[in-house]
């Protein structure tokens, strides 16, 4: 065989490695080297994906640390946001202070300064944020595995991973979360621009404070409101997330889809997941400011006028009698505005959130407030969300890149 034969031999054997029968005419030809060279591309994206799917997972330590900072990292860099947010929420006056994202965001840096104001309880938001997000990426790595390998269908084994996962996180941050929301919708110590029926000093004080007069079990008030909030958010966040992975590695075809990509997919889930669970988040933020004045007090915390402050030293009744829960059941909850942010306000003394049934609670905004009152505030959390959760995801795949390169290199020179 001359050299000119083997060289177009190398050429089109690929392409016609089958074609002995078939290559009697040129079109067939070619219209057979186009066939094979598509299902030569999708056996290629079809042999990456199973790849992907039996290449070694990463340690759950390595899960577990770069979830950690990478959520971590989100909170933080939202905090501000979110505490607009809880502004818009929990707000008792009538009507409300604050009414957009935009004007809350300036009146609160303008009035309060940006500490002491738009990061407000950001200690404990921290404290909480990295070993609540540890335990979640842990138990969402090894339950995920573990129904996969079982059988169990992707979406559902996304789903039932984000549930449980939460679920098993929210017993470290629930606590934080209630010192986070309350120092939030307090703002600064002394604040002379807005009145939350909240005066701590402090982080510290705000613990002693809770633990002295309300009891231990106040570290966890709303907690059934937060896990229907979360638990739900969490379940929707890695089911989109996921989801949309496998979908963009499909469009690239290959496992590394870019920053871009990345970025994409973590905002869009996180803020989709956000607006769809907005009314829980309502309930979640009102159902742990709630206040509960003493039973001599001259009036309702929420209908006091802004200027006026409760002292710190004021009791609160711990445990009310059974006599005295029922005679006084409206005296011992906070009353919620009954406004959305475009509508007309109703007078103080409209009806009050029943902090016992957060079903109770969706039912009683809708009834008052319509269903821009499920979702008020929908605009800061869908973008705090979506940040939030970019941050989160995007931070946790590259940490994990970098644990992976730093663990390989840490072998090969163990092995020299």
């Amino acid at each position: 065989m001359s050299l000119t034969s083997r060289v177009f031999g190398l050429f089109s054997t690929t392409a016609t490695s089958d074609s002995t029968a078939t290559a009697q005419t040129p079109a067939p030809l070619v219209h057979n080297e186009i066939g094979v060279a598509g299902a030569t591309r999708h056996a290629r994206i079809t042999h990456m994906l199973e790849e992907e799917e039996d290449e070694p997972r990463p340690p759950y330590l390595h899960a577990m640390l770069a979830g950690g900072t990478g959520g971590t990292c989100g909170d933080m860099l939202m905090h501000s946001l979110d505490t607009v947010k809880t502004r818009l929420q929990g707000d008792p006056n009538f009507p409300p202070r604050y009414t957009s994202m935009t004007s809350s965001y300036a009146t609160i840096y303008r009035q309060e300064g940006f500490f002491r104001g738009l990061y407000g309880g950001v200690t404990p938001a921290a404290l909480g944020s990295f070993p609540g997000t540890v335990v979640f990426f842990g138990c969402y790595e090894y339950t995920k595995r573990a129904m996969i390998d079982a059988g169990i269908n992707q979406n559902i084994a996304y789903l039932s991973s984000g549930f449980l996962a939460d679920l098993a996180a929210s017993v470290v941050y629930v606590p934080s979360e209630v010192l986070k929301t309350r120092l939030q919708l307090q703002g600064r110590y002394n604040n002379p621009h807005f009145n939350s029926g909240y005066n701590y000093r402090g982080l510290t004080d705000a613990f002693r404070t809770i633990i002295h007069q309300e009891g231990f079990s106040a570290l966890y008030h709303g907690y059934k409101a937060t896990i229907y909030r979360d638990l739900p958010f969490s379940a929707l966040q890695f089911a989109f997330y996921e989801q949309e992975q496998n979908l963009a590695k499909q469009w690239v075809g290959q496992r590394d889809i870019g920053l871009s990509l990345e970025i994409l997919t973590a905002a869009t889930a996180g803020g989709m997941a956000g607006v769809i669970t907005c009314p829980l988040d309502v309930v979640k933020t009102r159902i742990q400011t709630q206040q509960n004045p003493p039973s001599n007090s001259t009036g309702s915390c929420g209908a006091k006028s802004s200027g006026d402050h409760i002292p710190k030293e004021s009791p609160r009744p711990h445990a009310p009698s059974p006599s005295q829960s029922h005679a006084s059941s409206r005296a011992h909850s906070r009353p919620i505005s009954t406004s959305s942010p475009s509508t007309s306000v109703n007078p103080p003394g409209a009806p009050r959130l029943d902090t016992s049934s957060v079903f109770t609670g969706l039912k009683m905004i809708y009834r008052t407030e319509g269903l821009a009152g499920w979702f008020r505030g929908v605009g800061p959390r869908g973008v705090w969300t979506s940040i939030q959760s970019g941050t989160m995801l995007v931070m946790y795949q590259y940490l994990l890149k970098q644990l992976e390169i730093y663990h390989g290199s840490l072998d090969e020179s163990q092995l020299l």
